[in-house]
């Protein structure tokens, strides 16, 4: 059976830019072929042009080649982006103009992108978004000096804009968007059931937004779109977030029709806070634990006291054991007001949507109230910390200190590190070389803090939530 394919078919809407067909030579596990992009970005200056294609150091090409690879390879079980760059080590990508505009050509793709000699119709434009952002983030972002990167107001700015080039700020939309996070690497039946909550969002006319990988991020998007055939809806929008580090080990589901590309995971979790207007958890490893955190403390913040985002954890019945150690984990490192943030539903995708819904209205009361826009949260307040872009490395992980005494925000923040750090170890090819290196991370903590999450990790390990292929190796070590 193909991967994409379940119990059920993949439905997904029409994406926002269509893409004329591509001729291409098929060598089984191997394709090349050249595409033409209709209606999104089809002319790029020579300027533009040279910087894609320059490999050396600060050229944008592999940063493009990695991208595009890795939406090229959707469908595909393996979260090892080091194993997938190894198998289409001479897989290559070239961008042709002439006087109709751009193509791009590509060469040792994977196979699976491709139907019958042609590159598949949601590929083609995933493949394209990848174009976009890296082109936009590059001239509008990085060079062009409008945003100050080191300071809050710039960095929302920025994120703001590339949400907006890439299409994704719906005006004439009330509070609709439910952002979905859970694990890559879930059971059949913890997928079936984020697919059963999709479903009921979908009946309710609700949008979903995700990480745009495989599993929990996949599911909820399957059931929405089923919800959204049965109700005749053809408008519905599924939308992916992701960011060059995670992008190759999570590549994009069929189910998305807007991907973004953002440039790091901070701002990529700016995106998802400032563009959802609701929240739910399915179970999942330490990239899950860092949203939940990330989330928290946010909410925490106290000038977002009055911020009514409806936030849900959920699983079926098998999971309770799972939201239970993450309420008693969450409980021993930020508190119970953090408790008080958020509810938890077992079994139960009906009540889940209800749930949603009513929390939804709420937010638009509140929108309403405070003239903020209903399309991106202007009135969160993000703690810096949080903004800030946090490089991994042995010597930055083991820095990183957490106690009892730490202010609430700067615990919530050096959590969240830690557990993006895991997240680099597990699946980023950057971070699987730092450990190949130089062996595990250090965690360092008070007992008080730091052992409720060796027990947390070690529940991961045991209920194989962190890798969905190979053997898995404790990448961390625990230093109190």
């Amino acid at each position: 059976m193909h991967p994409d394919l379940g119990t059920d078919s993949s439905l997904a809407s029409g994406g926002a830019a269509a893409v004329a067909t591509t001729t291409v030579i098929d060598a089984s596990e191997f394709v090349a072929g050249r595409v033409t992009p209709r209606g999104s970005l089809e002319n790029l200056s020579h300027e533009e042009v040279e910087k894609l294609l320059d490999r050396g150091q600060g050229g944008l090409y592999p940063l493009l080649r990695r991208c595009a690879l890795a939406v090229l390879n959707s469908g595909s079980y393996s979260d090892d982006p080091a194993q997938l760059v190894d198998k289409y080590r001479d897989f290559e990508l070239r961008i042709v103009q002439d006087a109709a505009g751009i193509k791009l050509e590509v060469t040792n793709a994977p196979a699976i992108a491709f139907v019958d000699g042609e590159m598949i119709q949601g590929v083609k434009e995933h493949l394209f978004a990848v174009l976009r952002d890296i082109v936009y983030i590059a001239n509008e972002v990085v060079e062009s000096g409008r945003f100050d990167l080191t300071q809050p107001a710039g960095i929302t700015n920025a994120v703001f804009c590339i949400l907006r080039n890439a299409r994704v700020l719906e005006s004439q939309i009330g509070p609709d968007l439910v952002v979905c996070w859970g694990g890559h690497s879930i059971s059949r039946e913890e997928y079936d059931y984020s697919k059963l909550v999709g479903y009921e969002f979908g009946l309710r006319g609700l949008s979903v937004c995700t990480g745009c990988g495989p599993g929990a991020m996949k599911g909820p998007m399957k059931g929405a779109a089923i919800g959204h055939a049965k109700q005749r809806i053809y408008s519905g929008r599924y939308i992916g977030l992701t960011e060059p580090g995670i992008v190759a080990a999570e590549s994009p589901n069929p189910i998305v029709n807007h991907l973004v590309i953002l440039p790091d995971i901070e701002k990529r979790l700016e995106g998802f806070v400032r563009l959802g207007h609701g929240f739910v958890i399915f179970p999942g490893g330490v990239g899950t634990a860092e949203e939940i955190l990330y989330l928290l403390g946010v909410l925490l913040e106290p000038a977002n006291a009055d911020q009514p985002i409806p936030l849900v954890l959920t699983g079926p019945p098998s999971a309770a054991p799972y939201f239970e150690r993450i309420d008693e984990f969450i409980e021993l490192t930020l508190g119970s007001e953090a408790r008080r943030r958020y509810k938890v539903i077992i079994g139960n995708p009906a009540e889940v949507a209800r749930t949603m819904v009513a929390g939804l209205e709420n937010v638009r009361r509140h929108r309403e109230a405070t003239g903020d826009a209903y399309n991106f949260n202007w009135t969160l307040r993000i703690p810096r910390g949080f903004q800030l872009p946090f490089a991994v490395s042995h010597e930055s992980v083991a820095e990183l200190y957490v106690h009892p005494d730490q202010p609430i925000h700067d615990r919530a923040v050096n959590l969240r590190r830690i557990f993006s750090a895991l997240v680099a170890g597990n699946i980023k090819e950057f971070g699987i070389r730092q450990i190949e290196a130089h062996g595990p991370y250090e965690l360092h903590g008070d007992p008080r803090l730091i052992n409720p999450l060796d027990a947390l990790l070690a529940q991961f390990i045991a209920q194989n939530r962190m890798k969905i292929s190979g053997e898995y190796r404790p990448i961390y070590r625990i230093v109190s």
